[in-house]
């Protein structure tokens, strides 16, 4: 159900014209939203979150190139799977949450890709900004009816590599490539 949920929004982007729409600007609901990231420890792999600090989304469903996502995470509330991680992940080797606390994402670009979108942007970590791909998928939520585009689900993947922002921390132990899972439940201001 949910991927002809997603076929359906996403026909919708595609189609000129269809189930006319302006862009609309979503709010966040913090509370239902999260940044997840994971990456191998030897043979464990570390999870963990980033709260989200602020989000500004716009959706344009009848014109993908018209959507944007601005987002900042807070650095200094980032938690992981393993106790000692949580520290060595925000101290100065890795994110330097006290010089840095903030993490921000800024999209450059949308396009239509297949069952979803592709959302190019840049994302500053540490204060060093590089240019980073994420998937898009949008679902409606549980209980929202066909065509209801008030309450969203948006979830981002994508992966980059810690060092290309200066997080080298711990290299030996720990895995450059980091995954990113962002599941952002929104709803039309």
């Amino acid at each position: 159900m949910a991927r002809t949920i997603l076929t359906t929004l996403f026909a919708a982007l595609l189609i000129p014209g269809s189930l006319a729409a302006a862009p609309v600007k979503y709010l966040l609901d913090h509370a239902a939203s999260t940044v997840a990231f994971e990456t191998e420890f030897g043979p464990d792999v570390i999870t963990g979150t980033i709260p989200l600090d602020t989000a500004d989304l716009t959706l344009d469903f009848d014109s993908v190139a018209n959507c944007t996502v601005a987002v900042q995470l807070d650095v200094t509330g980032a938690e992981a799977s393993f106790p000692f991680a949580a520290q060595a992940l925000k101290g100065p080797k890795v994110l330097d949450a006290a010089a840095h606390p903030k993490m921000i994402f800024k999209s450059t670009s949308v396009t239509a890709s297949g069952e979803g979108a592709t959302v190019a942007g840049n994302l500053t970590i540490r204060g060093v900004t590089r240019p980073v791909t994420l998937g898009a998928e949008i679902f409606r939520q549980k209980g929202s009816v066909a065509g209801d585009r008030t309450r969203l689900t948006v979830r981002l993947t994508g992966k980059v590599n810690r060092s290309d922002f200066g997080a080298t921390g711990w290299s030996d132990m720990v895995d450059d490539e980091v995954r990113i899972i962002i599941t952002a439940r929104i709803e039309a201001k």
